[in-house]
């Protein structure tokens, strides 16, 4: 099984009082971007469709699914959702996320970030079309659009909320401020944004205190390495990777003395930091599944949370998350 080096978590906040709590099942959820997009193990429906009903089967019911996750065509992973809901899987049983403004033309390569009010609401029809859906109980901005004021972004989501063609309005990768005064439009359910033991930046600035302020709750998603579209990323270059492995190195010995696996270690220490982190690591493996969902039973004391600390204050993490023009997207 490939190591574990970067733990993407991703935040939802649903606070956790809410009565939809039930219907997420245990820790961890699951992210469905890695069956279409990106990795090696991408595009095996059979295999997916079975990891999807197996996650349903085990209680492990938040799924996490956006427009652009695809390596051919907008919608792609939704659509693989919609056939597993035709495959026998109520629809009801399932709290259901997806993203919209990562916009792609997959002829000639071009990207856009797009949040407006127009766009808001063409996105979320194509979306209920590919899922085959009346609603999704998650809509997130995936990157805030910094041509379009997100007053004007949120306003749009809340019509769709009245409209019933959303539960719970999401943003992605959004600075605290920003956060803030999408607030103040609507309750913000849920913020994605990257959390983990190789980065905390969150917890210095602001993000995860305005989090924690409003009461949005938080989701983490888990990425293997293999196959994984992120080793052209600066953090897996030639000259960067050897200095990040010895963060893995260190959380490996940590995993043996707990007797469980780096990636649940990882999935644990997430959750052990606030009480409204939900994690929703990616999985294309029946395996993958089990081993995530058995992160669960894995504890820390005190003393064992301050030795992690004390291992992340004098670790620094080489190269950035994404690549330039993706760092440049990012409202932070």
């Amino acid at each position: 099984m490939p190591v574990l080096v970067c733990q993407s978590e991703l935040a939802i906040h649903v606070p956790p009082d809410s009565q939809d709590r039930h219907r997420f099942g245990p820790h961890p959820g699951l992210g469905t971007m890695g069956m279409s997009f990106s990795y090696a193990t991408a595009h095996n429906e059979q295999n997916n469709l079975a990891v999807l009903r197996a996650a349903w089967e085990k209680g492990c019911r938040l799924w996490d699914t956006a427009d652009m996750y695809g390596d051919h065509f907008m919608g792609e992973n939704e659509q693989l959702l919609s056939k597993a809901f035709h495959s026998g899987i109520p629809r009801k049983d399932i709290f259901l996320c997806s993203k919209f403004g990562n916009w792609r033309n997959y002829e000639t390569g071009e990207r856009k970030v797009l949040g407006t009010p127009e766009y808001v609401k063409s996105a979320i029809e194509k979306t209920l079309k590919n899922l085959d859906v009346e609603y999704v109980d998650l809509y997130y901005q995936h990157r805030v659009d910094k041509n379009t004021p997100i007053e004007d972004t949120v306003q749009a989501l809340k019509e769709l909320q009245s409209a019933g063609k959303i539960r719970y309005i999401g943003l992605s990768e959004c600075s605290a401020s920003t956060l803030r005064r999408a607030y103040a439009v609507a309750p913000i359910a849920a913020v994605q944004v990257e959390y983990s033991l190789w980065e905390t930046s969150i917890e210095r600035s602001g993000l995860l205190d305005a989090c924690k302020e409003l009461g949005v709750a938080r989701v983490a998603s888990r990425k293997d390495l293999e196959g994984d579209s992120r080793l052209g990323h600066p953090r897996f270059s030639e000259e960067n990777f050897p200095k990040n492995l010895k963060l893995v190195d260190e959380l490996n010995n940590l995993a043996k003395k707990k007797e469980c696996t780096a990636s649940q270690l990882a999935i644990a220490w997430v959750h052990a930091q606030w009480e409204g982190v939900i994690a929703i690591p990616g999985t294309t493996r029946l395996a993958g599944l089990e081993e995530n969902i058995a992160s669960n039973d894995v504890k820390f004391t005190e003393a064992e949370l301050k030795e992690i600390r004390t291992i992340l204050d004098s670790f620094k993490t080489a190269g950035d998350r994404y690549p330039a023009p993706q760092m440049a997207a990012l409202d932070h």
